[in-house]
C-alpha cells in the first residue's frame, strides 16, 4: 500500500513582533481603549482589532504579509 502524503495548507507567516502587536491590540480592545482611525470610535469588532494590530505591525517594520486586494 502506498504511503499517504498529507498536503499542507498554505499558512501566512507572521513574525513574533507582529504577533505581539496583534495581541496588544486585542488586549486594548478588551479593555475598551482601542480606537479606530480619524473618527476615534471605540473598536468592538474582533476582526477590526486584528486588522489594526497588523497595520501597526507593518508600520513598525515587522514581517507581515501584504494586505489582501479585492478582486473586482
Amino acid at each position: 500500500m502506498a504511503a499517504r502524503r498529507t498536503t499542507r495548507k498554505a499558512t501566512r507567516t507572521y513574525s513574533k513582533k507582529a504577533q505581539q502587536t496583534v495581541a496588544s491590540a486585542m488586549r486594548r480592545k478588551k479593555r475598551g481603549t482601542l480606537r479606530s482611525g480619524r473618527s476615534g470610535r471605540k473598536v468592538t469588532s474582533r476582526k477590526q482589532a486584528i486588522a489594526i494590530g497588523l497595520s501597526e505591525a507593518r508600520k513598525k517594520g515587522a514581517k507581515v504579509p501584504p494586505r489582501r486586494t479585492s478582486s473586482r
